[in-house]
């Protein structure tokens, strides 16, 4: 699998961390415990820090970057959806970012919140904890979020994670 050190900024990733063959890990990024980075995602740590947290998932064709000026931080028990673009923002503990979402610069997902698929968090924006946030520009739709989805998510690619460490293997 790629991963890259670049210069002095190199990637630390935990034991129990599943990171697919086929996507790219760069430079200044930390993967906790539990925690997946599924086909094509890309984490580029090159001009910041890129954290994510334990039991989080980063799925398919993800791209999450950083700036010189604010890292990209994805808390613990979170779902990062398919095509999903996240820049120098703060997800937090047990949030959602919904496929085709883009999270940027300074925005803020809180606790419990889920960014609807195909939506636009625009920079400087905060998803309260427990809100929906749809559209693009995304509205903030308050007490709309169901944290067992995201509950039910999150554990459901932890549970993915154990199996593709255990069981994958290339055939060609």
């Amino acid at each position: 699998m790629p991963i890259y050190a670049l210069g002095s900024q190199q990637p630390t990733i935990d034991s129990s961390a599943y990171v697919h063959p086929d996507a790219v890990i760069i430079g200044s990024v930390f993967i906790g415990p539990s925690s997946s980075v599924w086909p094509t995602a890309v984490l580029r740590g090159d001009d910041g820090e890129i954290h994510v947290g334990a039991r989080t998932s980063i799925q398919d064709g993800t791209v999450v970057h950083t700036t010189l000026a604010w890292p990209t931080r994805i808390g613990d028990d979170c779902v990062i959806g398919h095509l999903a673009h996240l820049e120098a923002c703060i997800i937090e503990n047990g949030a959602q970012v919904s496929s085709g979402a883009i999270v940027l610069h300074r925005a803020r997902v809180c606790t419990g919140a889920i960014v609807g698929a195909n939506s636009v968090v625009l920079n400087d924006t905060v998803v309260p904890a427990k809100a929906l946030a749809v559209g693009s520009p995304a509205v903030i739709k308050e007490g709309r979020a169901r944290a067992e989805d995201i509950a039910y998510g999150a554990e459901n690619y932890v549970q993915r994670t154990a199996r593709f460490k255990r069981e994958l293997r290339r055939i060609d």
